[in-house]
Protein backbone atom coordinates (compact mmCIF):
# COMPACT_ATOMS: atom_id res chain seq x y z
CA UNK A 1 0.00 0.00 0.00
CA UNK A 2 1.51 3.51 -0.79
CA UNK A 3 1.87 5.91 2.07
CA UNK A 4 0.43 9.57 1.30
CA UNK A 5 2.74 12.31 0.98
CA UNK A 6 1.70 14.17 4.36
CA UNK A 7 2.55 11.09 6.20
CA UNK A 8 6.17 9.65 4.65
CA UNK A 9 8.69 9.56 7.30
CA UNK A 10 10.99 8.79 4.62
CA UNK A 11 10.85 12.57 3.75
CA UNK A 12 12.40 13.76 6.99
CA UNK A 13 16.26 13.36 6.70
CA UNK A 14 17.54 15.64 9.60
CA UNK A 15 19.74 14.11 11.71
CA UNK A 16 19.61 14.86 15.65
CA UNK A 17 22.15 16.52 17.11
CA UNK A 18 22.85 14.07 19.44
CA UNK A 19 22.95 11.00 18.04
CA UNK A 20 24.16 12.07 14.13
CA UNK A 21 22.94 8.24 12.97
CA UNK A 22 18.90 8.82 14.32
CA UNK A 23 16.45 10.81 11.98
CA UNK A 24 14.49 13.67 13.56
CA UNK A 25 10.78 12.17 13.60
CA UNK A 26 9.26 13.27 16.92
CA UNK A 27 7.86 16.52 19.02
CA UNK A 28 8.05 17.51 22.63
CA UNK A 29 5.42 19.40 23.08
CA UNK A 30 6.57 19.91 27.17
CA UNK A 31 10.34 20.52 25.94
CA UNK A 32 9.61 22.62 22.76
CA UNK A 33 12.09 20.04 20.92
CA UNK A 34 13.01 18.35 18.28
CA UNK A 35 13.66 14.60 18.57
CA UNK A 36 14.92 11.36 17.35
CA UNK A 37 13.66 7.73 18.44
CA UNK A 38 16.56 7.26 21.09
CA UNK A 39 16.10 11.15 22.27
CA UNK A 40 12.15 9.89 23.26
CA UNK A 41 13.54 6.25 24.95
CA UNK A 42 16.04 8.14 26.98
CA UNK A 43 14.85 11.47 28.05
CA UNK A 44 11.17 12.20 27.42
CA UNK A 45 9.17 8.64 28.01
CA UNK A 46 5.17 8.76 27.37
CA UNK A 47 5.17 8.68 31.16
CA UNK A 48 6.73 12.64 31.81
CA UNK A 49 6.67 14.20 28.32
CA UNK A 50 3.77 14.73 25.46
CA UNK A 51 5.35 13.13 22.14
CA UNK A 52 4.16 13.54 19.21
CA UNK A 53 5.13 12.18 15.87
CA UNK A 54 5.92 14.64 13.46
CA UNK A 55 3.81 13.38 9.95
CA UNK A 56 0.74 12.89 12.32
CA UNK A 57 0.68 16.50 13.49
CA UNK A 58 2.23 18.49 10.61
CA UNK A 59 -1.06 18.12 8.07
CA UNK A 60 -1.72 21.73 8.66
CA UNK A 61 1.44 23.12 9.07
CA UNK A 62 1.66 24.48 5.20
CA UNK A 63 0.56 28.23 4.57
CA UNK A 64 -0.58 28.27 8.94
CA UNK A 65 -0.94 31.02 11.12
CA UNK A 66 2.64 29.72 12.96
CA UNK A 67 4.25 29.49 9.45
CA UNK A 68 3.10 33.02 9.07
CA UNK A 69 3.85 34.06 12.96
CA UNK A 70 7.39 32.75 12.76
CA UNK A 71 8.11 33.76 8.94
CA UNK A 72 7.36 37.40 10.00
CA UNK A 73 9.68 37.34 13.24
CA UNK A 74 12.65 36.18 11.62
CA UNK A 75 12.27 38.71 8.61
CA UNK A 76 11.53 41.57 12.00
CA UNK A 77 14.81 40.13 13.67
CA UNK A 78 16.92 39.83 10.66
CA UNK A 79 15.64 43.26 9.78
CA UNK A 80 16.88 44.44 13.19
CA UNK A 81 20.43 42.72 12.77
CA UNK A 82 20.62 44.71 9.59
CA UNK A 83 19.77 48.01 11.22
CA UNK A 84 22.50 47.31 13.78
CA UNK A 85 25.35 46.75 10.89
CA UNK A 86 24.38 49.92 9.31
CA UNK A 87 24.44 52.12 12.88
CA UNK A 88 27.53 50.45 14.07
CA UNK A 89 29.26 51.82 10.45
CA UNK A 90 27.82 54.94 11.13
CA UNK A 91 29.18 55.20 14.84
CA UNK A 92 32.45 54.23 13.84
CA UNK A 93 32.94 56.22 11.05
CA UNK A 94 31.50 59.17 13.52
CA UNK A 95 34.19 57.71 15.71
CA UNK A 96 37.01 57.74 13.50
CA UNK A 97 35.85 61.46 12.74
CA UNK A 98 35.95 62.35 16.13
CA UNK A 99 39.35 60.80 16.74
CA UNK A 100 40.68 63.15 13.77
CA UNK A 101 39.68 66.08 15.00
CA UNK A 102 40.59 65.62 18.55
CA UNK A 103 44.15 64.84 17.47
CA UNK A 104 44.01 68.47 15.33
CA UNK A 105 42.93 70.33 18.77
CA UNK A 106 44.96 68.88 21.07
CA UNK A 107 48.21 71.07 19.96
CA UNK A 108 45.74 73.76 20.95
CA UNK A 109 44.28 72.69 23.96
CA UNK A 110 47.89 72.08 25.42
CA UNK A 111 49.17 75.68 24.81
CA UNK A 112 45.86 76.96 26.35
CA UNK A 113 45.65 74.61 28.99
CA UNK A 114 49.57 75.28 29.57
CA UNK A 115 48.51 78.80 30.48
CA UNK A 116 45.96 78.52 32.36
CA UNK A 117 48.06 76.13 34.01
CA UNK A 118 50.67 78.54 35.13
CA UNK A 119 48.07 81.20 36.50
CA UNK A 120 46.42 78.25 38.66
CA UNK A 121 49.79 77.75 40.13
CA UNK A 122 50.08 81.27 40.88
CA UNK A 123 46.83 81.46 42.12
CA UNK A 124 47.33 78.48 44.43
CA UNK A 125 50.68 79.87 45.98
CA UNK A 126 48.67 83.06 46.93
CA UNK A 127 45.93 80.86 48.78
CA UNK A 128 48.09 79.02 50.44
CA UNK A 129 50.05 81.27 52.07
CA UNK A 130 46.85 82.80 53.09
CA UNK A 131 45.50 79.38 54.28
CA UNK A 132 48.36 78.73 55.97
CA UNK A 133 48.51 81.42 57.95
CA UNK A 134 44.49 80.89 58.84
CA UNK A 135 45.88 77.83 60.11
CA UNK A 136 48.26 78.80 62.20
CA UNK A 137 45.79 81.59 64.25
CA UNK A 138 43.17 78.47 64.43
CA UNK A 139 45.88 76.53 65.92
CA UNK A 140 46.65 79.20 68.84
CA UNK A 141 43.30 79.56 69.53
CA UNK A 142 42.65 76.25 70.24
CA UNK A 143 45.99 75.77 71.83
CA UNK A 144 44.88 78.43 74.05
CA UNK A 145 41.44 77.45 74.68
CA UNK A 146 42.61 73.57 75.34
CA UNK A 147 44.91 75.00 77.64
CA UNK A 148 43.01 77.08 79.66
CA UNK A 149 40.54 74.16 79.98
CA UNK A 150 42.81 71.27 81.09
CA UNK A 151 43.84 74.01 83.64
CA UNK A 152 40.61 74.85 84.92
CA UNK A 153 39.69 71.00 84.91
CA UNK A 154 43.19 70.19 86.51
CA UNK A 155 42.64 73.00 89.54
CA UNK A 156 38.51 71.73 89.91
CA UNK A 157 40.20 68.12 90.19
CA UNK A 158 42.62 69.34 92.94
CA UNK A 159 40.32 71.39 95.02
CA UNK A 160 37.84 68.31 94.88
CA UNK A 161 40.21 66.05 96.05
CA UNK A 162 41.79 68.23 98.98
CA UNK A 163 37.96 68.59 100.65
CA UNK A 164 37.32 64.99 100.36
CA UNK A 165 40.49 64.17 101.89
CA UNK A 166 39.42 67.01 104.57
CA UNK A 167 35.91 65.55 104.76
CA UNK A 168 34.40 69.72 104.35
CA UNK A 169 31.21 68.40 103.48
CA UNK A 170 29.47 71.89 102.37
CA UNK A 171 32.52 72.84 100.56
CA UNK A 172 33.00 69.43 98.86
CA UNK A 173 29.42 69.74 97.89
CA UNK A 174 29.74 72.97 96.48
CA UNK A 175 32.70 72.29 94.35
CA UNK A 176 31.36 69.13 93.29
CA UNK A 177 28.15 70.97 91.22
CA UNK A 178 30.92 73.83 90.12
CA UNK A 179 32.70 70.86 88.26
CA UNK A 180 29.10 69.99 86.96
CA UNK A 181 28.48 73.29 85.50
CA UNK A 182 32.53 73.58 84.09
CA UNK A 183 32.10 69.99 82.52
CA UNK A 184 28.45 71.55 81.01
CA UNK A 185 30.56 74.58 79.37
CA UNK A 186 33.54 72.52 78.41
CA UNK A 187 31.19 69.85 76.22
CA UNK A 188 29.57 73.20 74.35
CA UNK A 189 33.46 75.20 73.67
CA UNK A 190 34.21 71.19 72.56
CA UNK A 191 31.54 71.36 69.60
CA UNK A 192 32.41 74.73 68.74
CA UNK A 193 36.10 73.65 68.82
CA UNK A 194 35.57 70.57 66.61
CA UNK A 195 33.24 72.79 64.39
CA UNK A 196 36.51 75.02 63.58
CA UNK A 197 36.98 75.16 59.54
CA UNK A 198 40.46 73.99 58.26
CA UNK A 199 40.88 74.60 54.54
CA UNK A 200 42.11 72.00 52.29
CA UNK A 201 43.18 72.72 49.19
CA UNK A 202 42.85 69.63 46.66
CA UNK A 203 43.90 69.56 42.79
CA UNK A 204 41.63 67.00 40.25
CA UNK A 205 43.09 67.22 37.10
CA UNK A 206 39.56 66.82 34.82
CA UNK A 207 37.92 69.55 37.35
CA UNK A 208 40.19 71.92 37.31
CA UNK A 209 40.32 72.06 33.81
CA UNK A 210 36.82 72.22 33.45
CA UNK A 211 37.08 74.99 35.47
CA UNK A 212 39.94 76.65 34.18
CA UNK A 213 38.53 76.65 30.55
CA UNK A 214 35.70 79.16 30.15
CA UNK A 215 35.01 79.94 26.76
CA UNK A 216 32.94 77.60 24.61
CA UNK A 217 35.82 76.66 22.63
CA UNK A 218 37.28 75.38 25.34
CA UNK A 219 34.80 73.10 26.90
CA UNK A 220 34.64 71.96 23.38
CA UNK A 221 37.90 70.86 23.52
CA UNK A 222 37.25 69.51 27.06
CA UNK A 223 34.56 67.71 25.96
CA UNK A 224 36.54 65.64 22.49
CA UNK A 225 39.08 64.43 24.56
CA UNK A 226 37.01 63.13 27.48
CA UNK A 227 36.41 59.63 25.75
CA UNK A 228 33.61 58.04 27.38
CA UNK A 229 34.63 54.51 26.97
CA UNK A 230 37.23 55.07 30.10
CA UNK A 231 34.22 54.84 32.49
CA UNK A 232 34.95 55.35 36.66
CA UNK A 233 35.33 52.62 38.44
CA UNK A 234 33.26 52.72 41.49
CA UNK A 235 34.67 51.54 44.86
CA UNK A 236 33.22 48.40 46.45
CA UNK A 237 31.38 49.65 49.93
CA UNK A 238 30.56 47.23 52.77
CA UNK A 239 27.81 48.99 55.15
CA UNK A 240 26.96 47.36 58.66
CA UNK A 241 23.78 48.34 59.90
CA UNK A 242 24.08 50.57 62.95
CA UNK A 243 20.54 50.60 64.12
CA UNK A 244 17.61 53.59 63.79
CA UNK A 245 17.03 56.63 65.43
CA UNK A 246 13.45 57.75 66.30
CA UNK A 247 11.99 60.90 65.21
CA UNK A 248 8.36 60.76 66.18
CA UNK A 249 8.21 64.05 68.97
CA UNK A 250 4.81 64.77 71.26
CA UNK A 251 4.04 67.56 69.26
CA UNK A 252 3.84 65.54 66.18
CA UNK A 253 -0.05 64.81 65.02
CA UNK A 254 0.69 62.04 62.57
CA UNK A 255 3.29 59.50 61.96
CA UNK A 256 5.87 61.30 60.10
CA UNK A 257 6.98 61.91 56.17
CA UNK A 258 10.84 62.07 56.19
CA UNK A 259 11.04 64.29 52.75
CA UNK A 260 14.08 66.03 53.11
CA UNK A 261 17.58 65.71 55.21
CA UNK A 262 21.05 67.45 55.68
CA UNK A 263 23.85 67.36 57.53
CA UNK A 264 25.48 70.72 59.44
CA UNK A 265 28.13 68.35 61.34
CA UNK A 266 29.31 65.03 61.45
CA UNK A 267 26.72 63.87 63.70
CA UNK A 268 24.11 66.49 63.86
CA UNK A 269 21.13 65.73 60.90
CA UNK A 270 18.50 68.18 59.93
CA UNK A 271 15.29 67.39 58.55
CA UNK A 272 11.82 68.03 57.01
CA UNK A 273 8.50 66.11 58.34
CA UNK A 274 6.11 67.01 55.75
CA UNK A 275 3.25 65.53 57.74
CA UNK A 276 3.59 67.14 60.89
CA UNK A 277 4.89 70.87 58.96
CA UNK A 278 7.99 70.60 61.03
CA UNK A 279 12.07 70.71 60.43
CA UNK A 280 13.47 68.37 63.41
CA UNK A 281 17.39 68.93 64.49
CA UNK A 282 18.30 65.10 65.31
CA UNK A 283 21.66 64.32 67.38
CA UNK A 284 23.65 61.54 65.91
CA UNK A 285 25.46 60.90 69.25
CA UNK A 286 22.38 60.82 71.16
CA UNK A 287 20.17 59.76 68.93
CA UNK A 288 17.39 61.85 69.44
CA UNK A 289 15.40 64.54 68.46
CA UNK A 290 17.37 67.69 69.83
CA UNK A 291 14.58 70.03 68.79
CA UNK A 292 11.42 70.59 66.62
CA UNK A 293 10.85 73.73 64.58
CA UNK A 294 6.87 73.27 64.86
CA UNK A 295 5.70 75.66 61.57
CA UNK A 296 2.07 74.81 61.58
CA UNK A 297 -0.70 72.44 61.26
CA UNK A 298 -1.99 73.58 57.73
CA UNK A 299 -1.57 72.01 54.73
CA UNK A 300 -0.03 75.13 52.93
CA UNK A 301 2.65 75.37 55.22
CA UNK A 302 4.39 71.84 54.68
CA UNK A 303 8.02 71.92 53.90
CA UNK A 304 9.67 69.19 51.72
CA UNK A 305 13.32 69.67 50.92
CA UNK A 306 15.79 70.88 52.97
CA UNK A 307 19.53 72.15 52.43
CA UNK A 308 22.35 73.83 54.92
CA UNK A 309 23.85 76.81 53.25
CA UNK A 310 26.26 77.60 56.17
CA UNK A 311 26.51 75.83 59.59
CA UNK A 312 24.19 77.50 61.17
CA UNK A 313 21.92 78.55 58.21
CA UNK A 314 19.28 76.55 56.50
CA UNK A 315 16.69 76.67 53.53
CA UNK A 316 13.46 74.83 53.08
CA UNK A 317 11.17 74.76 50.49
CA UNK A 318 7.69 74.88 50.61
CA UNK A 319 5.59 73.72 47.64
CA UNK A 320 2.48 75.61 48.18
CA UNK A 321 3.51 78.63 49.41
CA UNK A 322 5.91 78.93 46.57
CA UNK A 323 8.48 80.60 48.96
CA UNK A 324 11.74 79.47 50.69
CA UNK A 325 12.05 79.87 53.83
CA UNK A 326 15.69 80.07 56.11
CA UNK A 327 16.20 78.58 59.17
CA UNK A 328 19.19 79.87 61.35
CA UNK A 329 20.68 77.68 64.64
CA UNK A 330 21.76 79.49 67.68
CA UNK A 331 22.05 77.44 70.62
CA UNK A 332 20.98 74.81 69.01
CA UNK A 333 17.89 76.20 68.56
CA UNK A 334 15.80 76.31 65.17
CA UNK A 335 14.44 79.90 64.40
CA UNK A 336 12.95 81.17 61.53
CA UNK A 337 14.51 84.12 59.41
CA UNK A 338 12.85 85.51 56.21
CA UNK A 339 11.15 84.38 53.39
CA UNK A 340 12.17 84.11 49.42
CA UNK A 341 8.63 84.18 47.20
CA UNK A 342 9.61 81.96 44.38
CA UNK A 343 7.82 81.75 41.10
CA UNK A 344 6.63 78.29 41.01
CA UNK A 345 5.91 74.57 43.49
CA UNK A 346 9.13 74.48 44.49
CA UNK A 347 10.44 70.93 45.63
CA UNK A 348 14.48 69.96 45.85
CA UNK A 349 16.87 72.42 47.22
CA UNK A 350 20.45 72.30 47.01
CA UNK A 351 23.35 75.37 47.96
CA UNK A 352 26.51 75.74 46.66
CA UNK A 353 28.98 78.77 45.95
CA UNK A 354 26.67 80.82 47.19
CA UNK A 355 24.10 79.69 44.81
CA UNK A 356 20.44 77.86 45.37
CA UNK A 357 19.86 75.02 42.94
CA UNK A 358 15.83 75.19 42.93
CA UNK A 359 13.51 72.35 40.85
CA UNK A 360 9.82 72.91 40.29
CA UNK A 361 6.82 71.37 39.39
CA UNK A 362 3.66 72.37 37.08
CA UNK A 363 5.52 73.30 34.89
CA UNK A 364 8.68 71.44 35.36
CA UNK A 365 11.85 73.34 35.13
CA UNK A 366 14.60 74.64 37.30
CA UNK A 367 16.39 77.59 37.81
CA UNK A 368 19.87 78.94 39.73
CA UNK A 369 19.31 82.00 42.12
CA UNK A 370 21.54 84.14 44.25
CA UNK A 371 20.88 84.63 47.74
CA UNK A 372 18.77 87.60 47.17
CA UNK A 373 16.37 85.82 44.73
CA UNK A 374 17.54 86.52 41.54
CA UNK A 375 17.67 84.11 39.02
CA UNK A 376 20.63 83.64 37.32
CA UNK A 377 19.52 80.46 35.14
CA UNK A 378 16.17 79.48 34.18
CA UNK A 379 16.22 75.94 32.69
CA UNK A 380 13.14 74.44 30.90
CA UNK A 381 12.40 70.97 32.34
CA UNK A 382 9.67 70.29 29.08
CA UNK A 383 12.27 67.98 27.41
CA UNK A 384 14.28 67.04 29.94
CA UNK A 385 12.44 66.15 33.55
CA UNK A 386 8.89 65.04 34.22
CA UNK A 387 8.92 64.83 38.42
CA UNK A 388 11.94 66.57 39.52
CA UNK A 389 11.63 66.17 43.45
CA UNK A 390 15.29 66.09 44.14
CA UNK A 391 18.63 68.08 43.84
CA UNK A 392 21.91 68.06 44.88
CA UNK A 393 24.87 69.82 43.43
CA UNK A 394 28.95 70.35 44.28
CA UNK A 395 31.00 72.69 42.51
CA UNK A 396 31.26 70.93 39.61
CA UNK A 397 27.71 69.78 38.60
CA UNK A 398 24.09 69.48 39.41
CA UNK A 399 22.16 66.43 39.87
CA UNK A 400 18.23 65.80 39.54
CA UNK A 401 15.90 62.24 40.57
CA UNK A 402 12.96 62.09 38.39
CA UNK A 403 10.92 59.34 39.69
CA UNK A 404 9.17 59.39 36.30
CA UNK A 405 11.85 59.32 34.03
CA UNK A 406 13.26 56.92 36.51
CA UNK A 407 16.68 58.89 36.04
CA UNK A 408 19.04 60.82 37.44
CA UNK A 409 20.06 63.79 35.30
CA UNK A 410 23.57 65.37 35.56
CA UNK A 411 23.62 68.86 34.30
CA UNK A 412 26.34 71.70 34.48
CA UNK A 413 26.01 75.46 36.02
CA UNK A 414 25.11 76.59 32.69
CA UNK A 415 22.42 74.46 32.65
CA UNK A 416 23.14 72.00 29.61
CA UNK A 417 22.71 68.36 30.19
CA UNK A 418 25.73 66.41 30.26
CA UNK A 419 24.77 62.78 31.05
CA UNK A 420 21.80 60.67 32.07
CA UNK A 421 21.67 57.68 33.98
CA UNK A 422 18.29 55.22 33.49
CA UNK A 423 16.89 52.26 33.79
CA UNK A 424 15.97 52.64 37.49
CA UNK A 425 12.75 52.32 39.70
CA UNK A 426 11.63 54.87 41.34
CA UNK A 427 14.26 57.31 42.22
CA UNK A 428 13.58 59.14 45.23
CA UNK A 429 16.32 60.79 47.36
CA UNK A 430 19.66 61.95 46.23
CA UNK A 431 23.40 62.54 48.45
CA UNK A 432 26.66 63.40 47.32
CA UNK A 433 29.28 61.47 48.65
CA UNK A 434 33.20 63.01 48.98
CA UNK A 435 34.28 61.73 45.86
CA UNK A 436 31.67 62.74 43.56
CA UNK A 437 29.33 59.68 43.72
CA UNK A 438 25.84 60.10 44.08
CA UNK A 439 23.70 57.86 46.48
CA UNK A 440 20.47 57.79 44.89
CA UNK A 441 17.16 56.01 47.03
CA UNK A 442 15.53 53.72 44.47
CA UNK A 443 11.55 53.34 46.26
CA UNK A 444 10.74 50.33 43.81
CA UNK A 445 13.23 48.46 43.63
CA UNK A 446 14.19 48.82 47.75
CA UNK A 447 18.12 49.70 47.27
CA UNK A 448 20.27 52.82 47.83
CA UNK A 449 22.41 52.47 44.46
CA UNK A 450 25.81 54.11 43.96
CA UNK A 451 26.30 56.12 40.48
CA UNK A 452 29.56 57.55 39.72
CA UNK A 453 29.86 60.95 39.02
CA UNK A 454 29.44 61.20 35.31
CA UNK A 455 26.79 58.76 35.36
CA UNK A 456 28.77 55.51 33.50
CA UNK A 457 27.93 53.13 36.20
CA UNK A 458 26.13 51.91 39.01
CA UNK A 459 25.99 49.56 42.06
CA UNK A 460 23.48 48.70 44.10
CA UNK A 461 25.84 49.53 47.76
CA UNK A 462 22.42 48.71 50.31
CA UNK A 463 19.47 46.61 49.48
CA UNK A 464 16.03 45.20 50.89
CA UNK A 465 15.20 48.50 52.38
CA UNK A 466 11.70 49.29 53.33
CA UNK A 467 10.85 51.46 50.33
CA UNK A 468 13.86 54.44 50.87
CA UNK A 469 12.66 57.92 50.44
CA UNK A 470 15.72 60.27 51.00
CA UNK A 471 19.29 59.37 52.01
CA UNK A 472 22.37 61.41 53.78
CA UNK A 473 25.59 60.87 53.63
CA UNK A 474 28.46 61.95 56.35
CA UNK A 475 31.89 61.99 55.08
CA UNK A 476 33.39 62.46 58.11
CA UNK A 477 31.61 59.62 60.37
CA UNK A 478 31.47 57.49 56.69
CA UNK A 479 27.47 56.73 57.69
CA UNK A 480 24.58 56.79 55.07
CA UNK A 481 20.94 57.87 56.93
CA UNK A 482 18.02 57.22 55.33
CA UNK A 483 14.13 57.31 56.07
CA UNK A 484 11.19 55.57 54.76
CA UNK A 485 7.54 56.07 53.10
CA UNK A 486 5.80 52.81 54.02
CA UNK A 487 3.01 54.37 55.28
CA UNK A 488 3.67 52.76 58.62
CA UNK A 489 4.57 54.57 61.60
CA UNK A 490 7.31 51.42 62.38
CA UNK A 491 9.07 52.62 59.68
CA UNK A 492 8.21 55.73 58.51
CA UNK A 493 9.03 57.05 62.16
CA UNK A 494 12.73 56.46 62.50
CA UNK A 495 16.08 57.38 60.28
CA UNK A 496 17.65 53.95 59.51
CA UNK A 497 21.77 53.77 59.64
CA UNK A 498 24.56 52.22 58.10
CA UNK A 499 28.43 52.70 58.59
CA UNK A 500 30.70 52.22 55.97
CA UNK A 501 33.45 49.05 56.81
CA UNK A 502 35.35 48.19 54.18
CA UNK A 503 36.29 49.60 50.97
CA UNK A 504 37.86 48.05 48.21
CA UNK A 505 38.75 49.30 44.58
CA UNK A 506 37.12 46.53 42.05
Amino acid sequence: MAVSGKKASGQITSSCCKHQKEMIKFYCNDHEELLCSVCVTLEHQATSCKVDYIPDISDDIIGSKEYQVILKAVDSTSDQYQQIVEDFKKMTNKSNTSLKDALADIYKFRQEFNQKLDELEKQTKDAAKVIEQENSNHMKAVETACEDIIKSLKTSADTIKQLNTSKQADKLFMELKLAEKTLRDVERKTLQLSSCAIKEIKFKAVQATADLLKTEKSIDTQRTINIKSQSVQLKCRQFLHQGKISVKTSKDKTTCWITGMTLLTPDLLVITDHYNNAVKMVDGGSQSVSDQLQLSYEKDDAPWSITAITSTELAVTFPYKQAIQFISISSNKLKRKHTMKVNGHCYGISCNQDKLVVTYLCPTKLQILDMNGTILVTIDGKNIFQNPCFVTSNRCSIYVSDRLMQSLTRLNWQGDVLESYGDMGETRGISLSGDGTVFVCDRKRNVIEEISGDCSTGKIVLQGLNRPYTVCWSEETKMVYYSCEVEDEKHDNFLHSFKLSDTLNI
